[in-house]
């Protein structure tokens, strides 16, 4: 059931595999043919064998490299051996088996970021099961429709999130059973049988499911950034290939990288980040159950002296304002990556400027998994996304949906060995977004004569303001390099003669300053900056923004 790899260097820009049958521009992560999908490439890479179970590859791989002994994963509760992670795994699959989940049944994961998490996620796929990782931050009608959704059998809850999930769970018609595991902060049980006793009395072993690479393995929501989730199906093969496209090939982790994942595991971002690339290559992961605040993020980088920071721009941002920890440098940090929305270039400028490091900008998706376009150490261009990651072709297209050619700017499609099966019993969307190899990403981007992307908005989000194109990103990064906003977010909104114009929400950095006075300067401030015909014709000073619980910011809320 191993999977043979060609392992990559560990830095830099990725070399190009022996197996050059591939198609010059997909190898190199060009456009390719109208039908065309780098299969050569990530073949190359990643051998699947037809049976696969991805729980076994990512465990066994390190207990096979002789590192039983080495710690895994730190959470609230102390660190974890690979050995202490691998046996925690398979008690996690003999209980769920116990408790009568079958292949292909769901399990819902409610859970706050500890190895609980990790052990049941990997003891589900281990005995064919699909686990579904779901936000944690949502109010109890949405896990109801989760549940339904889902159709889960059994619900594994922190504690602390029991009283959201109480009346839900009683109403779901497909529920066989309620775990509830133990958080930092601890919370009620309400009589539910405990994960960490469950695990006691489960058998330290279990037989793996005799599944294969394409294979469901677990379900991601999406965001929610656009409306209500739906589920993307993810495939076994999946885990293992963003962990060599990605975290190999690109962000080059090695094992005695140290790695702090702000994003949490229930998003793909921060699940590809603290949990699959981890242990495809033996490195340690730091976890976080808390909300990932400046302070607590700078105390376990300081603390863990982690080598590998994973976070979102709005974290970035706040880091940077902080003035609590405003001395506060990290020597022991090589490289810090960022997705969920577009890195604004001063302030990556600033982070390397402050840390003597980089943050790579990329773009994923929950329905690619991973980051499939992304800088690169060594060559990072601020202000741009970079390059296609090894593996994944682009294409920009236009309204009509014909493929782009040279320089250009439209609309963004990804071909790579990651894409989402479909969503779950949602026929409609799945044709809106998975078109033969290729995947809509509902994103607008720029390509310049080099080759390298730049966001320009959400295709759902552009501004048509006076017959040109506004991309709403563009107007507030222009807005967030003023020193008195610390965040904003820009949106259409209609005149007097119903046509559509930018409306910008800004978070003032001091709310005594937010007024008329303020908005004007800022009006003044993009005018001078951006095409006049871009600046926020109106300015509405919030408190905060309203975001997902992985940092993208709602803008759907705001229209």
């Amino acid at each position: 059931m191993r999977a043979e790899i060609l392992h990559l260097p560990g830095r830099g820009r990725a070399r190009r595999p022996p197996d050059a049958d591939a198609p010059r521009g997909l190898a190199s992560g060009g456009q390719g043919g109208p039908d065309a999908a780098p299969a050569a490439w990530y073949d190359a890479i990643v051998s699947l064998p037809r049976e696969y179970n991805a729980a076994v590859d990512l465990i066994d791989r390190n207990l096979a490299r002789g590192l039983g002994d080495k710690v895994a994963y730190v959470d609230a509760f102390g660190p974890v051996t690979y050995a202490g992670l691998a046996e925690r795994v398979d008690r996690a699959g003999d209980l769920l088996r116990g408790l009568g989940v079958q292949i292909e049944q769901r399990v819902l994961l409610a859970l706050l970021d500890t190895v609980d998490f990790v052990a049941v996620f990997l003891g589900a796929i281990k005995i064919g099961a699909v686990p579904v990782p779901v936000n944690t931050l949502l109010p109890p009608a949405d896990y109801e429709h989760l549940l339904r959704d889902s159709r889960a059998r059994v619900l594994v809850v922190s504690d602390a999130l029991l009283p959201k999930l109480r009346e839900a769970a009683a109403r779901s018609p497909w529920l066989t059973a309620t775990v509830v595991a133990d958080s930092p902060e601890g919370g009620p049980d309400d009589g539910h049988p405990r994960l960490r006793a469950l695990l006691e009395r489960a058998a330290p072993a279990v037989e793996a499911a005799a599944t294969g690479p394409d294979d469901a393995a677990f379900w991601l929501y999406s965001s929610g950034s656009t409306g209500r989730p739906k589920a993307a199906v993810h495939l076994h093969a999946h885990l293992r290939r963003t962990a060599e496209l990605y975290a190999g090939a690109v962000l080059g982790l090695r094992e005695d990288d140290v790695v702090l994942s702000a994003a949490k595991l229930f998003f793909a971002y921060g699940l590809g980040n603290a949990l699959t690339f981890p242990l495809a290559f033996g490195a340690t992961a730091v976890l976080l159950a808390e909300r990932p605040t400046p302070a607590a993020v700078f105390r376990a980088l300081q603390q863990r002296a982690c080598t590998v920071f994973c976070g979102v721009p709005t974290l970035f941002a706040a880091m940077l304002a902080d003035a609590a920890h405003a001395e506060v440098r990290l020597p022991a940090l090589r490289v810090s990556t960022s997705a969920g929305e577009a890195l604004p270039r001063h302030v990556g400028e600033r982070w390397r400027a402050r840390f003597g490091s980089d943050i790579l900008d990329g773009i994923g998706s929950t329905e690619m998994l991973h980051i499939f376009l992304s800088n690169r150490p060594g060559d990072v261009r601020y202000g741009t996304t970079g390059l296609p990651v090894p593996g994944y072709a682009l294409r920009l297209v236009d309204d009509a949906g014909a493929p782009l050619e040279g320089a250009a700017e439209g609309a963004l499609w990804v071909s790579g060995p990651t894409a989402a099966a479909g969503y779950f019993h949602d026929r409609e969307r799945s044709l809106q977004t998975f078109h033969g190899p290729w995947t809509r990403t509902g994103d607008r981007y720029a390509r310049d004569a080099e080759g390298y992307y730049t966001y320009r908005g959400r295709a759902d989000d552009m501004l048509k303001v006076g017959g040109i194109w506004v991309s709403p990103f563009e107007v507030e990064s222009a807005l967030a390099a003023h020193p008195a906003v610390l965040e904003a977010a820009v949106v259409g909104h209609a005149d007097a003669d119903d046509l559509v114009k930018p409306k910008a929400f800004v978070v003032a950095r001091d709310p005594a300053a937010a007024g008329p006075a303020l908005a004007g300067e800022l009006q003044r401030f993009v005018k001078d900056r951006l095409a006049p015909y871009k600046y926020p014709r109106w300015i509405e000073f919030v408190a905060e923004l309203p975001k997902t619980a992985t940092g993208k910011i709602q803008r759907f809320r705001l229209r």
